[in-house]
């Protein structure tokens, strides 16, 4: 037997993108990141665009000052893919709903849903609310009736609405056709892998 020696990937790991979408998300600047590393502006700059690989000293140290797992950035990226035909049906408790997740069971950053609602489909006669920051709710066809507690919003076609996640409300489709609609949760009010 042959022994088979160890070869680097054919396609190295660029970190660089990662440390910059991390800098970005917390609102540093190059310049802010390279003075409370001690580095150089210059320097970070390269790193971010891949053109210089840092130590692992330097590396530890910007993930530190980014409160980034250093791991983090070897990891691969789980971009997954849920065609509308293998999303799986869930039930939020609406009646004559069919309603589909469209992201993985375990992303707990963001939930989205897609109902199709059938003529009179409801979200319930009592107002509910869901536990997560904001709801966002894009009408795709048809419409949709969303009730608060003393008022209520008719959304359209193509029409969006962007909702309190812990502000009572309920929904209807008060019309004799079929209803589509994409319910954005922020974060997940629910992930796991059940």
């Amino acid at each position: 037997m042959r022994a088979v020696h160890p070869a680097p990937a054919p396609l190295p790991t660029l970190i660089g993108a990662k440390l910059r979408a991390s800098r970005l998300a917390q609102g540093l600047t190059i310049a802010n990141l390279a003075g409370a590393t001690q580095l150089t502006s210059g320097f970070i700059s390269r790193i971010e665009r891949n053109e210089t690989s840092p130590s692992v000293a330097t590396l530890v140290t910007i993930c530190q000052v980014l409160s980034l797992p250093i791991g983090s950035l070897f990891e691969p990226s789980s971009n997954e893919v849920i065609s509308l035909a293998d999303a799986p049906l869930i039930n939020m408790g609406g009646d004559n709903a069919i309603e589909r997740l469209l992201t993985p069971r375990n992303e707990s950053r963001v939930q989205m849903l897609r109902s199709t609602l059938s003529p009179g489909a409801t979200g319930g006669a009592e107002l509910y609310t869901i536990n997560c920051d904001v709801e966002v709710v894009h009408v795709i066809r048809n419409c949709i009736e969303l009730r608060f507690a003393g008022s209520s919003v008719s959304l359209g076609e193509g029409d969006t609405m962007t909702v309190p996640g812990r502000e009572p409300h309920s929904w209807s489709n008060p019309t004799e056709r079929e209803s589509e609609v994409v319910w954005t949760i922020v974060p997940a009010a629910w992930s796991g892998s059940s």
